[in-house]
């Protein structure tokens, strides 16, 4: 393996406003871990406690519903790895990214998903929350009723953006971006 510039990896995060990056397995402890502190920096960097709560909501919401899709699929250790930064933006605002390797049709569907949702401003979004509640809810579902990325698009102060980029057959990276 080559050596990594480390150096020049915490100029690259410097220069993005990256507080925090992760790449690898995720557990729920590590979730959980993670989530501390991102709670302890954005404590620390005063950020308002609603805002601070949105970020950490998106930041759950997110990686939370990484881990149950690899679960769910069966994933290898391996094939069950997140990608998850979330950085400052320069007008107090923070952007919450997570990726996960996904089935090509299960990440076209969530594509076409958010890019409806994106396309919803605040009214449209409150509706289709309220909508998404009623619905009955799968008795053999084995996650949550999409209530989480209605959520998290009703809490951004941009359209949500994702992204798909195939990377062998059948299977896709998926990305998810999110300013709050």
């Amino acid at each position: 393996m080559d050596s990594i510039d480390l150096f020049a990896m915490r100029e690259s995060f410097t220069r993005d406003r990256i507080m925090l990056c992760f790449n690898g397995p995720i557990s729920r402890s590590l979730i959980e871990e993670i989530g501390n502190a991102l709670r302890n920096y954005l404590q620390a960097e005063q950020v308002q406690p609603s805002a601070a709560m949105d970020v950490f909501g998106a930041y759950i919401e997110m990686t939370q519903n990484i881990r149950h899709y690899a679960s769910a699929l069966g994933y290898a250790e391996h094939e069950a790895m997140a990608t998850v930064i979330v950085a400052n933006k320069e007008d107090g605002r923070h952007v919450v990214s997570a990726g996960n390797v996904v089935e090509i049709a299960d990440g076209q569907s969530l594509l076409e998903r958010i890019n409806v949702l994106a396309r919803q401003d605040k009214a449209q979004l409150k509706a289709s929350y309220k909508e998404q509640l009623r619905k009955p809810r799968d008795a053999g579902a084995s996650s949550g009723s999409g209530l989480g990325l209605i959520d998290i698009a009703r809490k951004a102060s941009e359209p949500l953006s994702a992204s798909l980029r195939e990377i062998d057959t059948g299977r896709a990276f998926f990305s998810l971006s999110a300013v709050i």
